[in-house]
């Protein structure tokens, strides 16, 4: 997978991830014939809409197809099922995120310190999850745990650590990252503002707060008097 070199100041050396200071990259493009080009974005221009007038879930491949101009067996070879029409469609919005976290403003891009840049991404992610939770619920399908073994969920995960590491050194980031991270997995973050009515604001207060209470260093231990 390709990486981006990130610059994290004082970072210490144990994450255990990949090589410290690298972001692995989101949806790098393949190269690809023009026609196939065109075919690709013409199916998912039909997808995309398609889902959003019906939802994922009552929207067929033989739908896409028909709707796209090109052959159903065109959409099966490359896209394989509704999950990977899903994975695709998240393809350019998670580089837009991944943008802003490499390149962007501070606090969600470089240039603040690594609690503030956690929050923002934090709440960043909150955001996206709640816009496409459709999308990341449908692309998990395809495969149990699926999330996890995406490049985007590999690139959150390595940022989240990377901060933690420098928030809690000597901690274990790479597990405390994947605890961050795990109330914002999509069907959980839909239960709770959709079937829990939970305000999007109060679960973005009580996920602060979980992460304040994750990244906090480990005060001194203290030994307990004899008497």
């Amino acid at each position: 997978m390709t990486a981006v070199q990130l610059h994290y100041g004082g970072m210490p050396p144990r994450t255990d991830a990949a090589d410290a200071g690298e972001l692995p990259v989101v949806g790098v493009p393949r190269r690809e014939r023009a026609d196939a080009a065109r075919n690709r974005q013409k199916v998912l221009n039909a997808a995309g809409r398609l889902f959003g007038e019906h939802g994922v879930a009552n929207v067929t491949m033989e739908q896409v197809a028909r709707a796209a101009g090109v052959g159903k067996g065109t959409v099966f070879h490359r896209f394989g099922d509704r999950a990977g029409l899903a994975l695709a469609l998240l393809d350019d919005r998670e580089r837009e995120l991944q943008e802003a976290i490499l390149r962007g403003d501070p606090p969600l891009g470089p240039g603040a310190p690594p609690r503030e840049r956690l929050t923002a991404f934090l709440d960043a992610l909150l955001d996206f999850t709640v816009e496409h939770a459709e999308l990341l619920i449908a692309a998990d399908s395809g495969r149990p745990g699926g999330r996890y073994l995406t490049g985007a969920y590999a690139s959150w995960h390595r940022h989240v650590a990377l901060l933690l590491a420098e928030l809690r050194p000597g901690s274990d980031a790479a597990v405390l990252a994947h605890v961050v991270l795990a109330p914002l997995a999509a069907d959980l973050v839909r239960h709770l503002t959709e079937e829990e009515d939970t305000d999007l604001e109060r679960l973005r207060a009580a996920l602060r707060q979980s992460a304040a209470a994750i990244a906090r260093p480990e005060g001194p231990t203290r030994r307990r008097r004899r008497r």
